[in-house]
């Protein structure tokens, strides 16, 4: 286990969102690696907590997919598998799909805004090569179009979804050569929405979620090595 494991504290969060918060960032940036055990007493020793926000936390991080509770061995970290990130991608595109062309429909001239404006902050932090705010800001960009919708039920299914994603975002944000695709891409699908032409903002949501699932299909054969 990472020695430089430290407690990320929040004031404004119980200790066990900061306990999930801490070990979720270092899951996704690989200083806990897969496979790793996810011990409650070594945990809760090394971050100056007692074993019930780990426990809870664990819970949670089970919910994202991060981690996996392997019977007669306890919890641990979870390993990425081209079955996971195929199922989930396959959910996610019909979805992103979905919303797109509903907020094709809905989308007002206040969140139009904020969508372009969002994309310009996503291209100029790119050059910050900061990885968890790269995807931060990427996942900003799409809340707004699910945000457009005005379907609480899909919001709340595409919520869900992303958490599960979130891994597999940070991995292909990993390579800055994916970059230049992904503003293309971005600007396709804004260029389609501010159209309202549905046919090509379906096209354009297809091509992104496309390119990410090539991309991180490679990374994780490569990891399997």
């Amino acid at each position: 286990m990472t020695d430089n494991l430290t407690l990320n504290m929040d004031a404004y969060l119980p200790l066990r969102d900061v306990v999930f918060n801490t070990l979720r960032e270092a899951i996704l940036k690989g200083e806990l690696q897969p496979g790793e055990r996810l011990m409650e007493l070594q945990l809760a020793s090394k971050l100056g907590v007692s074993r019930t926000p780990i426990r809870e936390a664990i819970r949670m991080l089970e919910q994202e997919g991060l981690a996996v509770t392997v019977p007669r061995k306890g919890a641990e970290v979870a390993r990425m598998t081209l079955k996971d990130m195929e199922d989930v991608l396959e959910i996610r595109e019909a979805l992103d799909e979905l919303a797109a062309q509903i907020a094709c429909e809905r989308i007002s001239s206040e969140q139009m805004n904020r969508l372009m404006d969002t994309k310009k902050e996503f291209e100029r932090i790119l050059a910050s090569g900061e990885v968890k705010e790269i995807a931060d800001v990427d996942v900003k960009f799409h809340d707004i179009i699910y945000e457009a919708t005005d379907n609480a039920k899909l919001v709340y299914l595409l919520n869900n979804l992303r958490e599960q994603l979130f891994r597999y975002r940070v991995e292909y944000l990993k390579n800055p050569e994916n970059y230049p695709a992904l503003i293309q891409e971005h600007e396709a699908i804004v260029s389609a929405l501010e159209a309202r032409d549905k046919a090509k903002v379906t096209e354009a949501m297809h091509e992104h979620v496309t390119n990410q699932a090539v991309a991180v299909k490679a990374v994780i054969q490569e990891q399997s090595k």
